[in-house]
């Protein structure tokens, strides 16, 4: 059994058991949530699909870690033939998620 959740505008597949990273959710470590934006279910071959949301669908989950961080991204500059270069970068502040279940 799997489902397609939308959270903070993003779509994931997840499934009973997974641990996602999402963008940064308010929730505290050990706090429990629910994600009501199901887009599609699927149950032993048989699909559920919304429109747009599928009507009594959700998926409850337990934040694990609140200040997790993604891979640094660097932003790279470059004038040519003038000298110019710039590098910065920054890691991502994310939130990772277990899913208990999709009811």
């Amino acid at each position: 059994m799997y489902a397609i959740v939308e959270i903070a505008g993003q779509q994931f597949k997840v499934e009973a058991g997974n641990e996602i990273f999402v963008q940064r959710l308010s929730q505290a470590k050990g706090a429990d949530v629910e994600f009501g934006k199901v887009l599609l279910v699927e149950n032993e071959g048989d699909v559920k699909v919304g429109t747009p949301y599928v009507e009594g669908a959700v998926v409850k989950a337990t934040v694990v870690d609140d200040e997790a961080r993604a891979d640094k991204v660097l932003v790279f500059k470059k004038i040519r033939r003038k000298g110019f270069q710039k590098c910065n970068g920054h890691r991502q502040l994310l939130t990772k998620v277990k899913i208990n279940e999709i009811a």
